[in-house]
C-alpha cells in the first residue's frame, strides 16, 4: 500500500504540469510503485489469491493505460518506460 507521502514524491516527478495529478505518466508510475509493493508481499506470502488477483488487475490496468499513451504521446512513452525501465 503506498503511503500520501510516497504517492506525493511520484506524482511530483513525473507531472506534466503543476496541477496534475491523473495523467497517464503519472497513473503509470503509480502503478508501478503498487505492482512492485503487490510481488514483494506476494514473494513471503504465496498462497494469497487475492493480492495475486489485485495484482493481475494492476498489471493490466497499466498496461491499457501505456497502449493508450504510446498511441497519443509516443515520446512521453518513451521517456516513462525509460524511466520506470519497463520492458
Amino acid at each position: 500500500m503506498l503511503t500520501p507521502q510516497k504517492k506525493q514524491t511520484i506524482i511530483k516527478k513525473f507531472r506534466t504540469h503543476e496541477s496534475d495529478t491523473g495523467s497517464p505518466q503519472v497513473q503509470i508510475a503509480i502503478l508501478t510503485s503498487e505492482i512492485e509493493d503487490l510481488t514483494a508481499h506476494l514473494r513471503d506470502h504465496k498462497k494469497d489469491n487475492s493480492s495475486r488477483r489485485g495484482l493481475i488487475n494492476k498489471v493490466n490496468e497499466r498496461r491499457r493505460l501505456l497502449k493508450y499513451l504510446e498511441r497519443e504521446d509516443a515520446p512521453g512513452f518513451t521517456k516513462i518506460k525509460k524511466e520506470l525501465e519497463l520492458r
